[in-house]
């Protein structure tokens, strides 16, 4: 029925953006934009995929509407990720089609992009103000209705002219396309405000949205503490722990995170020892069971992992690297097999990534985003990839039960997230379910990828950081950091007077330029909570 309805869409409207004479460009329907702070939106006013006039008055009768239900906003849109193999067959069959035609004369090659080239950082000086604390919707005057020039007659033909085929896909050219012309793409530069460029992986530790300076007193003072007690034969990891807290210096956060996960021993002497013993262990896995992924047993385990890996932060350019991508593959298979009671599970793969980073950073001084992994000794390789597999294996004994069968650990900490909401603030528990906005709707990403799609990457390893000081820190204090999280849109939330409004706002929160301050203000109010209530659940419980 999804699919009929699809093509029925498409055949109503011939002439949307990404077709060529009636027929979809592949990349318009098989590819949506995931919204997150890792995916931050496509801003429609650059791209220019809004609809035309003759559709704004329909579109302009939907708003006048009450607010729908969930199930007619559902019967409208369609999930980034709910693209099964029978609608890709459907498409890939119409691309065929296309393909049998003569080749359209306006057809030219798609622009290509320098391989170290950083998407976040291309996109910047255009999207800066896309993902501001301002919510989706807001009223109030926009600079670029003033000066934006009118492209209705030429959008068509321009269209048509950045359709290229790449390996026999169709794929759209880079929306700077469309501000080719000079005295346009300065008229924006000095209507959008400036807004320092804050790197998504580099200088994770002391890097925050104030601009602050990279070493004070304070952190030198904090850096020589944690290497004081790294540096004694038996780490005590009481202190360690509450050191670690508020934020581990760059410099150390690798060797603390093997001990605060338990994957080294508190004892130095014994830690060399253990490191070759477990990195043997894990290549021994791979040589034992990595052959075994085109088996008819374990080829759809491996195809999922081999389509999400492309997915895992796609904007930056060192997870698009093959050696990268590869370590993924192997790191997220031999887990697979070794724990059947849940096998793979869409969003573990998000879970490597902080830990494959700090590992990472270890061996690598300048910008981690765009560091070539290949360019690394065989040796150092290896030695990051078993030990982001030990790690990441060691988080997920703990929360294991997200992922089991109906993942009734996830649906568990929704349902313990809105009875905790519904106490410490009515208003926004009310508004949503005013409008008919279920917790599951947004929450359940929030469980499953504890919170890795609505934070840039340099914020959750800060928020792992205390994550790993708690004693349950990802399967207890992150309900407490989840609920923190939303009641610090309470504003945004309480704005928004329809489902959809509220919907996409939840699912694509501004947090783009957030850094360690914002992070920490966060935890700060998690810890008030959990003070609150942890210790005396019935106090949420109606």
């Amino acid at each position: 029925m999804a699919t009929e309805n699809r093509i029925n869409f498409w055949r109503r409207n011939v002439k949307v953006p990404g077709s060529i004479d009636g027929t979809p460009c592949l990349i318009s329907s098989s590819i949506q934009p995931v919204y997150g702070a890792q995916h931050p939106p496509l801003d429609p006013r650059l791209r220019r995929t809004f609809p035309k006039e003759a559709s704004k008055s329909n579109f302009n009768n939907l708003k006048s509407k009450k607010p729908s239900s969930f199930h007619e906003f559902a019967r409208s849109t369609n999930d980034a990720w709910d693209i099964d193999d029978e609608e890709d067959e459907d498409f890939l069959a119409a691309h065929a089609h296309h393909q049998s035609q003569p080749p359209s004369l306006h057809s030219s090659p798609p622009l290509q992009q320098s391989p170290g080239q950083s998407l976040y950082q291309a996109d910047n000086a255009d999207r800066q103000t896309t993902n501001r604390l301002t919510p989706p919707g807001a009223g109030g005057p926009n600079p670029l209705e003033e000066h934006e020039p009118d492209y209705e007659e030429e959008e068509q033909q321009e269209e048509e002219e950045e359709c290229g085929h790449i390996n026999g896909r169709v794929v759209k050219s880079s929306s700077d396309a469309h501000l080719s012309n000079s005295s346009v793409r300065s008229t924006l530069q000095k209507s959008l405000p400036v807004r320092p460029i804050i790197p998504l992986i580099a200088r994770i530790s002391d890097q925050n949205a104030s601009g602050a300076p990279p070493m004070t007193v304070r952190e030198k003072s904090r850096q020589d503490k944690f290497r004081q007690l790294l540096a004694s034969p038996n780490t005590d990891l009481e202190e360690l722990r509450k050191s670690s807290w508020s934020g581990i210096p760059r410099e150390v956060r690798p060797i603390t995170w093997r001990l605060l996960s338990g994957y080294l021993p508190a004892n130095m002497e014994r830690r060399d020892l253990v490191l070759k013993r477990k990195r043997d262990e894990y290549f021994g896995f791979i040589e034992q069971y990595y052959h075994s992924r085109t088996d008819e047993h374990y080829k759809d385990t491996y195809r999922q992992i081999h389509i999400d890996i492309p997915r895992t932060n796609p904007l930056i350019p060192l997870f698009q690297q093959p050696t990268v991508q590869e370590v993924f593959e192997r790191i997220l298979f031999i887990w697979a097999i070794r724990h059947p009671a849940s096998g793979y599970v869409q969003g573990i793969n998000d879970l490597v990534t902080p830990f494959f980073v700090v590992f990472l950073s270890e061996f690598v001084e300048e910008d981690v985003e765009n560091f070539e992994m290949a360019g690394l000794p065989l040796e150092t390789q290896r030695n990051i990839e078993a030990d982001s597999f030990w790690c990441m294996s060691k988080l997920l004994d703990g929360i294991q039960d997200n992922y089991t069968f109906a993942q009734p650990g996830i649906q568990n900490k929704v349902k313990a997230l809105e009875e905790l909401v519904s106490r410490i603030d009515k208003d926004i528990h009310g508004h949503l379910k005013r409008y008919e906005v279920e917790y599951l709707q947004f929450a359940f990403r929030w469980m499953n990828n504890l919170l890795m799609r609505e934070l840039p990457l340099r914020c959750t390893i800060r928020l792992w950081d205390t994550y790993q000081a708690e004693a349950e820190g990802f399967s207890h204090f992150h309900l407490y950091v989840c609920a923190a999280f939303l009641i610090e849109w309470r504003k945004e939330i309480l704005s928004m007077v329809d489902f959809q409004g509220l919907l996409m706002l939840l699912q694509n929160l501004p947090t783009i330029h957030w850094g360690n301050e914002e992070v920490g203000l966060l935890l700060a109010e998690a810890y008030r909570l959990k003070y609150m209530f942890a210790d005396a659940p019935n106090h949420y419980k109606r």
